[in-house]
């Protein structure tokens, strides 16, 4: 099964084709297609490993929606000092449906 490791957003992801994979947020509509860089592809036992991408080697995505992660609590607390401060954070999330790798 070929995959292949990409870069978005700072992170990297392990994707195969066929796969919805959730990425930092990207500025494009849902239904646009996105080229991503990647870093490895792995074909059976052939792999290519980049420095830092693979000449000539894209993955094509397609936007498939856009939305907010689940919600953490950022709580700080000094003790015995009468400090506590409560903050909540979503973060935004571009889902991509993985077509090609190549």
């Amino acid at each position: 099964m070929a995959y292949a490791i990409i870069r978005s957003g700072g992170k990297q992801f392990r994707v195969e084709e066929g796969a919805t994979v959730r990425l930092p947020s990207i500025g494009k509509d849902a239904g646009e297609t996105v080229e991503l860089e990647a870093l490895v592809v792995a074909d059976g036992d052939e792999t290519k490993i980049g420095t830092p991408a693979v000449a000539g080697a894209r993955v094509t995505a397609t936007v498939v929606e856009h939305g907010r992660g689940e919600k953490i609590i950022v709580f700080k607390k000094k003790r015995r000092k009468q400090y506590k401060r409560r903050q909540g954070h979503r973060q935004g999330f571009t889902a991509v449906k993985i077509d090609s790798i190549g």
